[in-house]
């Protein structure tokens, strides 16, 4: 099926699209399925998208990037999406490293960017939520306390760590200063940039059994030593460094959410205007065409908004309105979706041969990560609507 928002994409963004729709096709469903079944990290895909220079195309050309707006990395993780397969296993290494860009040092850069954009290190780790904090990070207790030498030993816990066992480097937001010794809740937090090559015993993951294949542990810190040089940026700072690039992860993520969208509505008209029950093809009955139709409609609204989002970022902009909006009207669409290309399919969208369930499972989680549908609505509430904070 057509992609309905080609009149909305650049021209030259369409070449990116077909040329990563051309790699994705040598990874079928059963690829996917497989990966699924097994639980396993679908490493040869994300080694092709390594190869290929596809996950370094934010990085500057002087560290070997792309040096590629915004509008790139987004064509390339909705036709990863709309292929069938899943974005998630590699989408870190793309837009974690924007943080060290934004507000590493130049030695930082240096050493870490250039063995990001080959591939050599891989930096898919963010630790940052915590049983007891959730999405109130202002509350995580992981407490980094600087010592004479001029490191840090650090000492706590991180949950829905994601991509740990396949990452080189890990991004870690612990309290450099207590919480209850600072005058602002978001004050007294710092990002590190941690070597798993060097942890040692310092750090246990433990995975954590989920309903989709999103590779994610919990972590028990103890005595970990970070080099003060692994800081990013000043200390206590931290959480402006991380908000500075949550509107490019929305954006991001809400790409991966229409592409998801795109393929339901595909097979689900594909398998309707074939498949014949009493004697007629289903997708001659308006239960059938409707939601299909509602859902894509609603994707294409979702990727309108989400195209001037990136449009603004590209110029230099925080669209932090537009990229709230996109998230979740795209979470939104993929689920509605989700479940009309579920009522198409009936029994057999249940069974592994289609891809459907598994899609369908891994649409749900848009809704909740890496931010809820209820935060970004907050975000619109307090922020254009002016209304007061409700948190």
């Amino acid at each position: 099926m057509a992609f309905p928002d080609l009149d909305l994409l650049d021209k030259e963004l369409v070449p990116v699209r077909e040329a990563v729709l051309d790699l994705c096709s040598r990874f079928d469903d059963r690829y996917w399925r497989t990966c699924d079944s097994n639980r396993a990290y679908p490493e040869a895909f994300v080694d092709a998208l390594i190869e290929g220079g596809w996950l370094s195309v934010l990085i500057p050309s002087e560290f070997g990037g792309g040096e590629q707006p915004l509008s790139v990395a987004a064509t390339i993780l909705e036709a990863i999406n709309r292929s069938g397969g899943t974005a998630a296993p590699a989408h870190a290494q793309m837009y974690t490293m924007g943080i060290v860009l934004r507000h590493g040092n130049d030695e930082q850069k240096r050493r870490y960017l250039p063995s990001i954009a080959s591939g050599d290190l891989r930096l898919q780790a963010f630790a940052i939520t915590e049983a007891d904090a959730g999405s109130d990070t202002a509350k995580i207790r992981t407490r980094a306390e600087l010592q004479d030498d001029g490191t840090y030993r650090i000492n706590g816990s991180k949950v829905f760590t994601s991509r740990y066992f396949h990452s080189d480097l890990m991004l870690l937001l612990a309290r450099t200063t207590p919480y209850e010794a600072v005058e602002k809740k978001h004050h007294g937090l710092s990002v590190f940039l941690v070597d798993l090559r060097e942890v040692g015993d310092s750090v246990k993951a433990t995975p954590i059994a989920t309903m989709v294949n999103h590779e994610t542990v919990e972590l028990a810190i103890t005595d970990l030593i970070v080099p003060g040089e692994n800081l990013i940026g000043e200390a206590d700072k931290g959480f402006k460094y991380l908000l500075s690039g949550l509107n490019a992860e929305r954006i991001l993520v809400c790409s991966e959410s229409i592409g998801s969208g795109y393929w339901f509505v595909s097979k689900a008209v594909e398998y309707a205007s074939t498949r014949e029950v009493f004697g007629r093809k289903i997708g001659s009955n308006q239960g059938i065409q409707f939601p299909l139709a509602q859902a894509y409609a609603d994707l294409s609204a979702a990727s309108a908004m989400r195209w001037s989002a990136v449009r603004a970022f590209d110029a230099g902009l925080q669209p932090g309105f537009e990229a709230n909006t996109a998230k979740l009207l795209a979470s939104k669409a993929n689920w509605a979706a989700a479940n009309a290309a579920m009522d198409t399919f009936g029994g057999y969208g249940m069974t592994e041969e289609y891809g459907i369930e598994r899609k369908f499972r891994e649409a749900r989680l848009s809704q909740v990560a890496p931010i809820s549908n209820n935060l970004a609505l907050a975000f619109i509430a307090h922020n254009a609507l002016g209304m007061p904070r409700s948190y």
